[in-house]
């Protein structure tokens, strides 16, 4: 299957320049292409998956990526998406998210020969003012510049000439990569259409009309509710396992909804598409079952962490699921019950009930004893009905937690000082 065929399949196109022009590129000859990010932090969060896995499934068919790391760019700051101005980032800060974010973009393509990461920063920053304008900004029409959505949305309440200027850098990388590596598609989510366009003009202006560059987008990525992919109550999910853990991750994907799955397996994985018709039957047959999701946060998990991180996330949701938590390790419990109550406990050995109420995850030495009588505690997943019951810190978890739950499912982590 044509790549440009098997996107379509995916429902992973919005707008192409010229689809026919490009299927037809893509079926002659490998095709160079990019997509870039600026390093506006110093991870990637899984909105800046939607673009790249485009690139990976061109990778995979034996066409070549370039992946711009904005260092040029990122010290601008593009409009798009934006309805205020960005604040401009020290050049030292934004060089630290350079780094950070070539070496999340080495572990998803690794590190073969069809893939290039570049950073516009070594080719814009040798441009000067005076170059800059008459090379480049004389062939740039204002009232064609006015009308692209990115500048038009932000006339009302303003636009620097800083963040003004940025669809003429974001062309002047099309040119460089066209020009010096032979690239000539573009990707880019909905909202860079603009630019993406700006960028075709500037090479055809420049190189002749019949030069073959295109530009392709992607269609912004919607949940079956109608709010944004990729966000949550607590905010970003990132790739960076420090920001959000492996299993905070692989619980994002598992927990989709069943109206979703089916598009993220599309669209995440690079499953075939007798698998997902599997998947999207099982859905349909059998949704509590969750085998959708189950393979979606494994493929992503997978393709973002690593196999090992699969295994472990899945480790510590069956060891919650099931209260077995003393099988976890302390890494994993650091995982688990990140967002979690936690509670500060000493070192030395404290009597259960007293532990209980000075934690205040019990309410009285009187409710806690009813609770211990009941049954109703457990500490590191072992049922405790003596109110005698020394609980030591130092026996589990090399000393750094004590797991202590109340009822099915109310869990506390005591982090141990000292």
């Amino acid at each position: 299957m044509n790549i440009i065929d098997e996107l379509e399949w995916r429902d992973a196109i919005n707008q192409t320049t010229d689809e026919d022009g490009l299927r037809e590129l893509t079926a002659e000859k490998s095709v160079g292409l990019y997509c870039g990010v600026d390093p506006t932090g110093d991870s990637m969060h899984i909105g800046h998956l939607i673009p790249f896995m485009m690139l990976k499934r061109f990778q995979l068919a034996g066409h070549h990526p370039y992946i711009i790391i904005g260092g040029g760019t990122g010290s601008i700051g593009d409009p798009s998406g934006k309805n205020s101005e960005r604040v401009l980032q020290s050049m030292e800060q934004v060089h630290h998210n350079e780094q950070a974010l070539t070496a999340q973009m080495t572990k998803l393509f690794g590190q073969d020969s069809n893939i290039s990461i570049v950073n516009n920063y070594d080719w814009l920053s040798k441009i000067s003012l005076l170059d800059f304008l008459r090379d480049y900004g004389k062939l740039f029409n204002v009232n064609s510049m006015l009308a692209k959505d990115v500048v038009a949305s932000r006339l009302e309440v303003g636009i620097s000439f800083t963040e003004f200027t940025y669809q003429i850098l974001q062309s002047v990388d099309f040119l460089h990569l066209l020009r010096h590596h032979d690239v000539q598609l573009q990707i880019g989510g909905a909202d860079q259409w603009g630019n993406i366009t700006a960028g075709i003009d500037l090479i055809h202006k420049e190189l002749g009309s019949d030069t073959k560059a295109y530009g392709l987008t992607i269609p912004l990525m919607l949940k079956a509710d109608g709010t944004k992919f990729g966000k949550t109550a607590g905010g970003a999910v990132w790739l960076n396992p420090e920001k959000t853990t492996p299993y905070e991750f692989y619980q994002f994907w598992l927990n989709q909804d069943d109206r979703d799955v089916v598009k993220y397996l599309k669209f995440f994985t690079f499953l075939t598409s007798d698998q997902i018709a599997e998947y999207q039957k099982s859905v349909e047959t059998a949704p509590e079952k969750r085998e959708a999701q189950r393979r979606l946060a494994r493929e992503v998990t997978e393709f973002v962490h690593s196999p090992e991180a699969v295994i472990e996330a899945e480790h510590i949701s069956a060891a919650l699921f099931s209260g077995e938590v003393k099988e976890l390790t302390t890494s994993e419990i650091e995982q688990g019950f990140k967002n979690m109550p936690s509670v500060e406990l000493a070192a030395e050995p404290e009597n259960i009930v007293e532990l209980l109420v000075n934690t205040k995850i019990e309410s009285s030495k009187r409710q806690a004893r009813e609770d211990i009588t009941n049954g109703a505690i457990r500490i590191n997943g072992e049922k405790i009905q003596d109110l005698d019951f020394v609980i030591n810190p130092a026996k589990e978890f090399d000393g750094k937690f004590v797991i202590i739950r109340r009822g099915k499912k109310k869990y506390w982590l005591g982090r141990v000082n000292g």
